[in-house]
């Protein structure tokens, strides 16, 4: 967070990512910059959201943590450059994309990337956390290239998944169709005693219409033939995961996210899930800092039906309302009437295509569009010397 102290009504920023156009810190950038131009004694606090995706590591190195480089298994098999981040207490902070994330890629997702992607890398990168001495790893869960069920990141722990034959299946979700046993004698131990977090803003199971093929398949290449290939493998992985630890985690919400990486934590390492807005208000000063706010200025590139399942704007939303704050958005778009978005604890959206129509120039020209609806907001919601009109 970034403060810049000035007698006024005090501001939040705290925008996502405007994927394809702007990251969350550039966002707020323009945000802070077009209000100043309107409301120049405003007090503003920045908060830039990680919600569990890119950006959690980047939260955390710029709140005090230490940065930790690491070579891992990329998400085809071939070694990348991981960074993670941790504090001297023991703390580390992951990030899952780093390992498996769909920008690992060599080019655009299709459905072999989405049938072979593997977790592997992440399952490393949290062996080498424990081997620094961490004993809490928060770990986000957004961005994946995987649909895996988190059978990579299960190996890399020492869980053998082998087929009929005994041989260790392939890597990806097409291996998983194949697995016929699962060996935990070699499970690092230290695994057991882990506090193990997984910061997630959805809530998809790992399988069935809402499931992990189902829902983000197609965006990681997936075509529909396959999409059904990797839900009966993701099917397949739970029933042999129930019958060795004796309990079905595939219906408990969250266990979907990343390609069903949020199961095998949960199944093998018993972690726990929590929203990225908690990480949010757990590695900086966002919750004390709602209870002195005016005006919380939350955004994303669309505010849709997935944005009420728990995702960054509306979870912060509901925290301000805990203290009675104003909150508004600026979003790229969205498609949420008006009961929707006062349920989700929203006073008002601001949407881009608003004020260009055309999704194409939108992109191109987000900052411009995001600068424009930010000086509307102060127009509307601040006053240049008594603070907030409501």
């Amino acid at each position: 967070m970034t403060e810049e102290s000035v007698a006024g009504p005090t501001v939040i920023l705290a925008p996502d990512k405007f994927k394809g156009s702007l990251t969350a810190e550039e966002a707020t950038e323009v945000l802070a910059r077009a209000i100043k131009s309107i409301s120049p004694h405003c007090r503003i606090l920045r908060y830039p959201v990680a919600d569990g995706g890119e950006g959690t590591v980047k939260l955390a190195l710029a709140n005090g943590f230490s940065p930790v480089a690491v070579q891992v298994t990329g998400p085809l098999g071939e070694p990348v450059e991981a960074t993670y981040a941790m504090d001297n207490a023991g703390t580390a902070v992951l990030e899952l994309a780093e390992a498996s994330g769909l920008a690992l890629l060599p080019g655009r997702p299709n459905v072999q990337t989405a049938a072979k992607s593997t977790t592997r890398g992440v399952g490393e990168m949290l062996k080498d956390a424990l081997d620094r001495g961490a004993r809490r790893i928060i770990l986000g869960v957004g961005g994946s290239a995987s649909t895996d069920g988190g059978a990579g990141l299960a190996q890399a722990l020492g869980v053998r998944i082998t087929d009929a034959a005994g041989k260790e299946i392939a890597p990806g979700g097409e291996g998983l169709h194949s697995a016929s046993e699962i060996d935990l004698s070699g499970l690092d131990p230290r695994v057991r005693a882990l506090d193990l977090v997984l910061a997630c803003d959805v809530d998809n199971p790992l399988t069935g219409n809402d499931g992990a093929a189902a829902v983000y398949g197609p965006q990681k290449g997936a075509d529909a033939r396959t999409v059904e290939q990797l839900e009966r493998s993701l099917r397949h992985w739970a029933r042999l995961i129930a019958h060795t630890l004796g309990r079905d985690l595939s219906l408990v919400p969250g266990t979907g996210a990343a390609g069903g990486a949020a199961f095998a934590a949960l199944a093998i390492a018993e972690a726990r899930l929590c929203s990225g807005v908690e990480v949010l208000t757990e590695l900086t000063t966002l919750g004390p800092a709602l209870r002195e706010a005016d005006l919380v200025i939350v955004g994303e590139g669309s505010l849709d039906e997935q944005s009420l399942r728990g995702k960054g704007p509306v979870g912060i939303a509901a925290l301000a309302k805990r203290h009675g704050t104003a909150v508004v958005a600026v979003v790229g778009r969205t498609t949420l009437g008006e009961a929707q978005i006062q349920t989700a604890g929203l006073d008002r959206v601001y949407a881009l295509t608003d004020l260009e129509p055309l999704p194409e120039v939108c992109m191109r020209e987000a900052p411009r569009l995001l600068g424009e609806a930010a000086e509307q907001i102060a127009h509307d919601w601040l006053s240049r010397t008594t603070g907030v009109t409501l």
